[in-house]
C-alpha cells in the first residue's frame, strides 16, 4: 500500500533549474539522489515511512510527488508536503531585494549581474543538512559525499523505486558509532551526530517545529550546545537547512580562495577580514558567500568575469 500527494508549482523569473539540479547531482553513484534530464528524485524518510520526492521541471512548472511507501496512522500534511518543495527550490529566499540593493556595487554588482536569480538549494529538512553539515567539517567536499554515501547505504532503507532514503535521527541512534565509524566517520564526528540524533528525538532540538519561523538566536545556542558544532557547522546547516540568509560564512575556505579573486588580491584573506567584508551585506551575507562559491573561475586561476 502506498500514498500519494501532488503539488505544482509555478517557477520563477530567472529560475536557475541547473543549479538545483547540480546540488543534487553531487553524488556520481546517485544512491539516494537521481537526477535524469529535468528530473529530480530523492529518497527520505516522511515520519518513519520511506517516501521517494520527484520533482519533474517542464518549462515554468515544476511537478512534485511525493510517494510513501508505508503510510503513517496519521494523513499526510499536503500543506507540510508543499512548504518542503518550496524551501528546497529555494522560493523564500528574498533574492530580488538582495539584487536590488547590490547589483551596483562595485565588486560584488558585476558577480551578482552575472549570476542573477541565483538561489540556495536546501536541504529536505534542517536534520539533514546538520548532517551534511557534520560530515564535511574540514574535509573534501568529494571526501564528505563518500562518506555520505557510506552512511545512506549503512542505514540501508530502501524505498519501491529503488533509491535509498537518507536516515531519520532514529536511524543514527540504530547504527551507533560503530556503525557510523565504520561509514568513515570520525570519532568526534559521530560522537556529535549521535548527540544531535539523541537531542532531536529527546524533543530539545525541534528543528521541524522551528521551520515555519526560525528562531535563530535560540537554534544557534541549541546547535553550539552539542560537541562537535561549531560556528561554520551552524551557520551553513541554518542556510542549507531553514533557508537563513544572514551566517557569516567567513570561516568558509572556498568563501575566502573565491574573495581574493573577486578582489583581486595576491593573498586569501584571513577570517576576521572575511568576516568585516561580509558584515557590509548583511542581512544577505550567507547569499553573498553563495555568490562566490558559485563564481566561474578562469583556466588561469583569475576570476571569469566579464570587464
Amino acid at each position: 500500500m502506498s500514498t500519494r500527494l501532488n503539488h505544482t508549482l509555478t517557477l520563477p523569473a530567472r529560475f536557475r533549474l541547473r543549479d538545483i539540479l547540480a546540488f543534487h547531482r553531487r553524488d556520481p553513484h546517485q544512491a539516494s539522489e537521481r537526477v535524469s534530464g529535468t528530473m529530480l528524485q530523492k529518497g527520505l524518510i516522511w515520519r518513519t515511512s520511506p517516501a521517494c520526492l520527484a520533482i519533474e521541471f517542464d518549462g515554468d512548472c515544476a511537478r512534485a510527488t511525493l510517494s510513501l511507501d508505508n503510510p503513517p496512522s496519521s494523513e499526510p500534511d499536503q500543506l507540510e508536503f508543499e512548504s518542503m518543495v518550496g524551501r528546497m527550490l529555494g522560493f523564500t529566499q528574498d533574492i530580488d531585494a538582495f539584487e536590488r540593493r547590490w547589483c551596483e556595487h562595485p565588486r560584488l554588482g558585476t558577480l551578482i549581474r552575472l549570476q542573477s536569480g541565483l538561489r540556495v538549494p536546501l536541504a529536505a529538512s534542517p536534520f539533514e543538512a546538520l548532517t551534511w553539515a557534520i560530515t564535511g567539517q574540514q574535509i573534501s567536499l568529494g571526501a564528505a559525499i563518500s562518506i555520505r554515501r557510506r552512511l545512506i547505504e549503512a542505514a540501508g532503507i530502501r524505498h519501491s523505486v529503488g533509491l535509498l532514503c537518507y536516515p531519520d535521527p532514529p536511524r543514527i541512534m540504530l547504527l551507533g558509532e560503530p556503525g557510523l565509524r565504520g561509514a568513515g566517520f570520525s570519532a568526534a564526528k559521530a560522537r556529535a551526530l549521535l548527540a544531535l540524533s539523541a537531542r532531536v528525538i529527546d524533543g530539545l532540538l525541534p528543528l521541524d517545529e522551528w521551520l515555519p519561523a526560525p528562531p535563530i538566536d535560540t537554534i544557534r545556542a541549541a546547535l553550539l550546545a552539542v560537541r562537535g558544532i561549531g560556528p561554520w557547522t551552524v551557520d551553513y546547516a541554518l542556510l542549507r537547512g531553514f533557508g537563513w540568509l544572514d551566517g557569516s560564512l567567513h570561516g568558509d575556505v572556498v568563501v575566502r580562495r573565491k574573495l581574493a579573486l573577486l578582489l583581486a588580491s595576491p593573498d586569501k584573506p584571513g577570517p576576521d577580514e572575511t568576516r568585516a567584508w561580509l558584515a557590509t551585506f548583511s542581512p544577505w551575507r550567507a547569499l553573498v558567500a553563495a555568490h562566490l562559491w558559485a563564481m566561474p573561475v578562469a583556466q588561469d586561476g583569475s576570476a571569469a568575469l566579464p570587464t
